[in-house]
């Protein structure tokens, strides 16, 4: 017996990090968490799967437009002709929908409800699914413990949208631990809201399947469901079933061999070329490149974020076409010469280096140099401030951590400048 375990579909969540691309996969982007739904309909139809357990976050939210649960009626239907059947639990994000309340599903989709635990029983597989819907999205209440009690003789699975114990991302809803899950005595534990896929095999088997498709660069990594294969009362197997359509990575690139900039192109193109041949098939993918080290050309890069981010765009459209969009870069580096090795130089560059660590303790030059800054970040737009770190702190007064922290970096534009 083969069944399907997915979570966290969040049908039309944006994907987000590619907009400032002129030339972006625009549909692609807004489409991708239906693609990534239609391919695992497919695959459970090609499966031939006994049935679909969905737990939790199917929807994102409060959505106005009923097309996005149209979408979804339509692939159940597809389900329905295959004679699959759905059991699914309303999450965090399911309790803010109103199309979770209005949309009527097609009869091959079951339900669990909210007011309490509930048991949907399958005589010819012999499998009771056990499961309880959040009623509202801030659901801190521990629901597990008030699950039945395993059908004897039957295969059991709990259906939980749950945090968790040790998942401090994510919002800390009907919490609770392996330990209060394996006291249940069911045979599987069928999870939702953690994105990351885990799993752990001990008195029972308790899984997390992940989010069907990363929607940004803190979702990277493959995305999908899981296909679990049981006998009788025992789960053989459980295998991750990839769908998703675009893959967010995060290449870093050790630079610290990088004499200057042309080196540092240098290396990012051989990085990319790198994922570029691991990446099986023509799977698009959104990379954030982190070039990091301890390297003679950190001076060099100092100030020249935006060539550098040109240079890095340069290199992923040469060598992928339109299969490879950066997402980001970061410049990580760090000076080659430390703090003490310019210090023990007793030359001028040692001598601006003291100069520098002065102006961070005088009060003075710092209430001045606010003052200068403030007149720039004045004219920017609230969002544009809200991204940027360094300045969100000139705008709370904070200018001491930012002369300290881009001290070593003049120093070395300085040294690499003669």
């Amino acid at each position: 017996m083969r069944f399907i375990h997915a979570a966290d579909i969040h049908l039309d969540s944006p994907l987000t990090g590619l907009s400032a691309y002129q030339d972006a996969p625009a549909a692609l982007l807004r489409t991708a968490t239906r693609d990534a739904f239609e391919n695992l309909v497919t695959e459970a139809i090609a499966g031939a799967v006994d049935f679909m357990v969905i737990a939790g976050d199917l929807y994102d939210g409060n959505w106005k437009d009923f097309n996005t649960g149209i979408f979804f009626v339509r692939q159940m239907g597809r389900l329905n002709s295959a004679r699959i059947p759905v059991y699914l639990l309303y999450g965090n994000h399911d309790a803010e929908s109103d199309m979770t309340k209005k949309l009527t599903l097609p009869e091959n989709v079951h339900h669990f409800p909210t007011g309490k635990p509930s048991t949907f029983k399958l005589p010819e597989l012999r499998v009771a699914l056990h499961g309880r819907s959040f009623k509202e999205a801030a659901t801190t209440e521990n629901l597990a413990v008030g699950y039945p009690d395993p059908v004897a003789g039957w295969l059991n699975i709990g259906v939980l949208h749950t945090a968790l114990e040790g998942n401090s991302s994510h919002a800390n809803y009907a919490p609770c631990s392996i330990a209060e899950l394996e006291a249940r005595r069911y045979h599987y534990w069928a999870l939702g809201h953690v994105h990351e896929h885990k799993i752990w095999r001990g008195t029972s088997t308790i899984a997390f399947p992940g989010n069907l498709q990363g929607r940004h660069i803190r979702e990277a990594g493959p995305r999908g469901a899981l296909m679990v294969t049981a006998n009788g009362m025992e789960i053989e197997s459980v295998e991750r079933l990839y769908v998703d359509v675009l893959r967010w990575q995060v290449l870093n690139i050790d630079v610290s061999a990088a004499s200057n900039l042309a080196d540092v192109v240098r290396m990012t193109g051989r990085g990319i070329e790198d994922l570029l041949g691991d990446s099986q098939g023509d799977m698009p993918l959104a990379v954030r490149v982190i070039l990091f080290g301890a390297s003679a050309a950190h001076g060099e890069l100092f100030g020249l974020e935006a060539q550098v981010r040109a240079e890095v765009l340069a290199q992923a459209a040469s060598l992928s076409g339109e299969r490879l969009w950066i997402e980001k870069v970061r410049i990580e580096t760090s000076p080659h010469d430390c703090a003490e090795q310019i210090a023990a130089r007793f030359d001028a560059l040692a001598d601006l280096q003291a100069l520098l660590a002065k102006a961070a303790a005088d009060s003075g030059f710092l209430q001045s140099l606010q003052d200068d800054l403030m007149q720039l970040v004045g004219k920017l737009p609230l969002e544009v401030i809200a991204t940027v770190a360094q300045l969100e702190a000139i705008r709370s007064g904070n200018v001491q951590d930012l002369v300290r922290s881009t001290t070593p970096s003049l120093v070395a534009y300085v040294a690499k400048a003669g």
